[in-house]
């Protein structure tokens, strides 16, 4: 299937280049090249590719502003690709916020241009594609109770914005466990993490192997391997499946905490292209567990959370601030009843 490629970039020489890495695959076309964001913006509306190359700073119109625009109108998979993109980490994450799917630097030489190369391959293997279960054991929950409560998260395009604004509605004594896969390059999730500590009122860290959940805490999924809790419910990082092109994985982190995690769950699917957490989502539904995925007027994509909704493994379907505000209800409410019957 041939993948349909738009090309946004204000510098001649890095649409040569950009154009040369598109044009080395027989499967890959240039649906068109745009100077600026406002072309971006007009030719997309226009004739619409299945995955952009979208420049940060142009004249006109920034990349940021086209890849907004572009997500309310005419979505479709956007990859920023800029000189010095960690040196503009800051409009990169906005850009992500608005709905690009990844970033990465205008490639150099060889390695630059197949590591761009790989990138477009896994975003091609996103769109449409149909993932495998996970394996994983069926089991009822038995619950520990002096584990503390789990949220675990999935998300993906649009993720960071509606993390941030999940995470403003909680305490900074809320006495649950926070642990997010986001689906993100290796090289922004410490950035990523304190950018969502700039307005969270509990720590982000990136999760650490050995890490373990703890109440007040949330953690982030940090390298391009799958973040998976182990028997000893600390966590880990693998790279298999390998094939998996979601990386982290949703439903291989949501299939690991099914299976180990012995304390009370709940679990949230975010925004985001494709399917990823939704099979995960299912199973930990039919465990028991509280499930919940954000509603499709406040997702960027609602690919994730609609394929959830279709396989009915939502309990509920809420924006991000709803999330918050009936996790906070919820587990306030859990923790009041431990203390009455304490006493």
């Amino acid at each position: 299937m041939t993948l349909r490629i738009g090309i946004v970039n204000d510098l001649e020489t890095a649409r040569i280049v950009l154009r040369s890495v598109v044009q080395s695959r027989p499967d890959w076309q240039i649906a068109w090249e745009a100077h600026d964001g406002n072309e971006a913006v007009s030719y997309c509306a226009q004739n619409k590719p299945d995955l952009i190359l979208m420049d940060l700073i142009m004249p006109n119109k920034s990349g940021v502003d086209a890849t907004r625009e572009i997500m309310a109108a005419t979505p479709c998979a956007i990859l920023v690709v800029t000189a010095g993109v960690d040196k503009n980490s800051s409009l990169a994450f906005e850009a992500l916020a608005a709905g690009a799917l990844d970033a990465a630097n205008t490639p150099v030489g060889e390695a630059g241009q197949a590591a761009l190369i790989g990138k477009i391959d896994i975003i091609a293997k996103l769109i449409g594609r149909t993932r495998r279960t996970p394996h994983q054991k069926q089991r009822a929950p038995v619950v520990v109770s002096d584990l503390p409560m789990l949220v675990a998260i999935g998300s993906s395009t649009g993720g960071p914005a509606a993390l941030r604004t999940l995470l403003e509605e909680l305490p900074a004594d809320f006495p649950a466990a926070l642990v997010i896969a986001q689906h993100l390059d290796e090289k922004f999730s410490s950035g990523m993490a304190e950018w969502l500590s700039t307005t969270s009122r509990m720590p982000v860290e990136v999760a650490k192997p050995g890490d373990k959940p703890e109440a007040g805490r949330v953690l982030l999924a940090a390298t391009n391997d799958h973040l998976v809790m182990r028997e000893d419910l600390t966590f880990s990082y693998t790279a298999e499946p390998v094939d998996q092109p979601y990386r982290p994985s949703v439903d291989e982190f949501f299939a690991s905490v099914a299976l180990y995690w012995k304390g009370p769950l709940i679990a949230v699917l975010l925004t985001g292209m494709g399917q990823d957490g939704a099979r995960g989502l299912l199973a930990l539904r039919r465990l028991g567990h509280l499930t919940l995925a954000q509603d499709k007027e406040s997702s960027i994509v609602y690919g994730m959370p609609g394929t959830a909704a279709r396989f009915g493994a939502a309990v509920a379907q809420m924006n991000p601030s709803e999330i918050g505000r009936e996790l906070h209800k919820i587990i306030y409410a859990r923790q009041n009843e431990r203390l009455r019957g304490g006493q």
